[in-house]
């Protein structure tokens, strides 16, 4: 079994590390656009065509299952994807977890970049799966770049200044970019104690064992280290990642002997 992700950055480790647990014998292929970011101030033809070029890139390697680890990427080029590769290729989008933090009602806050911030793609997840909670979109301007470029001081000010516009009874915190998973720890601290983060990584990594029928098994035996493709060409996983605990698990990397 091999599972492919793809992201614009290092957002990917969050769902890669989540097939990992769920699956330690699935071969990974990570493929990044370090050329291309952020995408996130491009256009959506831009960002479709850095989306296929990473993808086509991946699709080489022959895997079962295509993860789209970027909120972005789903935003704008999910159906360009699928269009290209399904039905041979499952591809698999990711979506914020606003369900299930709205579940058990209360405050929520939705933490996203400030293009998805407001955008009318949250706006539609908001209206059909809020469940009628009260629910807060905090636009988190620099988090996500800091967070590829693992510049701590940069992380912090970024948290605060976000968790500055987060409600003080908030019960739930959506983390509506992959970046966002890697400090997790960081934005729980900075949040209302008790508040619960709710990221997508684990859900999407189930979606993708779904979708080829594949059970989870994480009694399996691991597999070898990753396949890391940064824009296009073989690499190592940037040493960024292994600021993160997600990029340390996933460690060594590389072209494989």
């Amino acid at each position: 079994m091999k599972i492919a992700l793809m992201d614009s950055g290092i957002g990917l480790l969050a769902a890669a590390t989540a097939v990992r647990r769920l699956r330690p014998d699935a071969e990974l292929v990570l493929s990044c656009d370090p050329e291309g970011l952020p995408w996130g101030p491009r256009t959506p033809e831009d960002i479709r065509g850095r989306a296929l070029a990473i993808a086509h890139a991946a699709s080489a390697h022959r895997p079962d299952a295509l993860i789209v680890a970027c909120n972005t990427a789903t935003v704008h080029a999910l159906p360009a994807l699928r269009a290209a590769f399904e039905p041979g290729l499952p591809v698999v989008g990711t979506v914020p977890a606003i369900k299930p933090a709205t579940a058990g009602g209360g405050a929520v806050a939705v933490w996203a970049t400030p293009a998805t911030t407001g955008s009318p793609y949250q706006r539609r997840l908001i209206a059909e799966f809020g469940q009628g909670a009260e629910i807060t979109e905090v636009p988190c301007p620099g988090l996500a770049d800091a967070v590829q470029g693992a510049d701590d001081e940069a992380i912090d000010r970024a948290v605060a200044a976000a968790a500055a516009l987060t409600p003080a009874d908030v019960r739930a915190v959506v983390l509506g970019c992959t970046h966002y998973e890697l400090v997790a720890d960081r934005i729980a601290a900075a949040v209302a104690p008790g508040a619960t983060l709710h990221g997508s990584a684990t859900a999407v990594a189930t979606q993708a064992l779904r979708r080829i029928g594949a059970d989870p098994a994480p009694e399996a035996e691991p597999a070898g280290p990753p396949v890391v493709l940064l824009s296009g060409r073989w690499s190592d996983l940037p040493p960024e990642a292994l600021a993160y605990a997600q990029g340390r698990l996933l460690a060594p990397v590389g072209r494989p002997v």
